[in-house]
C-alpha cells in the first residue's frame, strides 16, 4: 500500500507542485489548503506523514501541529517555513514537527526529505531483533523501543519521531560520542553538514524534556568539539537483550 501523504498548502501552485512530485515517487498525496481542513482530514483519514505550511488560512501550522500531537497515534510532521520565519519555525518543531524545510525550496529537497522521514518510522516499526527490543533504563530513565515509549522518574515523555530515533541510537551505544555528521547520516540520512545546526536544535528540545536542569545535563552530554554521547554512568540493559553487545 502506497504511503498516504497529506499536504496543507494555502498557496495552489505550490500545492500541486507538491503533489506532482510527491506522487512521481509513488506516494498517495492528498491536498488541502487551510487549516481547519487539514485538521479535519487527520481527524477522518489515517496518514502515514503530513506535510504543514506554518502560514494558513483559519487554524495556523503551529496550532494545527499541536492540535495534533494533541490526538492519539503519532503522524510525522514535515513543516514549511518562510527564510524569515525563524523564530515560528523553532516554535513548530516545539510543538511537535519532526523537520522542518525553508522556502523557497528545491522539490529534489523535499522529496529526499520525505524518503528519509518514512524510512525512519519504517524503522521504529519494524524492528524485530531483541537488541533492539531491549528496555533500556539510565537511572530513573525507560526507553522501550518496541512500544516506542519514554519516560522518567515514572513521567511519560512525549517525544517525535526525530528526538525519539536519536534518544534510541545513543541509548544502543552508552558513552560513544556522535559526531554531528554522524546523527544526520543516522537519524536523518543527510551527507551534507550543512545541516549541522538541526542536530544541536533537535538536541535542545530532547534535553528541555528529558533533564532535571537542561542548562546542566546529566544525561545526554556535548562532548565539545566532538558531538553528543549518552551518559553510561549507571546504565542497566533488561535481559531482553543480547550479552555482549558493546557498541556499533
Amino acid at each position: 500500500m502506497a504511503t498516504r501523504i497529506l499536504v496543507v498548502e494555502d498557496n495552489l501552485e505550490i500545492a500541486q507542485l507538491i503533489r506532482q512530485h510527491l506522487e512521481s515517487d509513488g506516494y498517495d498525496v492528498t491536498l488541502t489548503h487551510d487549516g481547519t481542513a487539514g485538521l479535519s482530514e487527520v481527524e477522518s483519514q489515517p496518514y502515514d506523514l503530513i506535510i504543514l505550511d506554518l502560514i494558513l488560512p483559519g487554524i495556523d501550522g503551529i496550532e494545527l501541529c499541536r492540535l495534533i500531537r494533541a490526538q492519539k497515534g503519532y503522524i510525522p510532521i514535515l513543516m514549511l517555513t518562510s527564510k524569515d520565519d525563524v523564530v515560528d519555525r523553532v516554535i513548530g518543531l516545539e510543538v511537535g514537527a519532526d523537520d522542518y524545510l525553508t522556502k523557497p525550496f528545491s522539490f529534489r529537497e523535499l522529496t529526499a526529505r520525505v524518503r528519509a522521514i518514512v524510512r525512519l518510522v519504517e524503522k521504529l516499526g519494524t524492528r524485530e531483533s531483541p537488541d533492539d527490543d531491549g528496555i533500556v533504563r539510565v537511572g530513573s530513565l525507560v526507553l522501550d523501543p518496541e512500544r516506542r515509549s519514554v519516560s522518567r522518574n515514572g513521567r511519560e515523555i512525549r517525544l517525535t519521531t526525530r528526538e525519539f530515533e536519536i534518544l534510541s541510537l545513543l541509548t544502543r551505544h552508552p558513552g560513544k560520542v556522535f559526531s554531528r555528521s554522524q546523527l544526520l547520516r543516522e537519524v536523518w540520512g543527510y551527507t551534507n553538514d550543512c545541516y549541522a545546526h538541526t542536530v544541536d536544535s533537535h538536541m535542545s528540545r530532547l534535553r528541555s524534556k528529558l533533564e532535571d536542569n537542561p542548562s546542566r545535563p546529566d544525561l545526554v552530554l556535548t562532548v565539545w568539539g566532538v558531538g553528543y554521547k549518552l551518559n553510561d554512568e549507571g546504565i542497566e540493559r533488561s535481559t531482553q537483550e543480547c550479552k555482549g553487545e558493546t557498541g556499533p
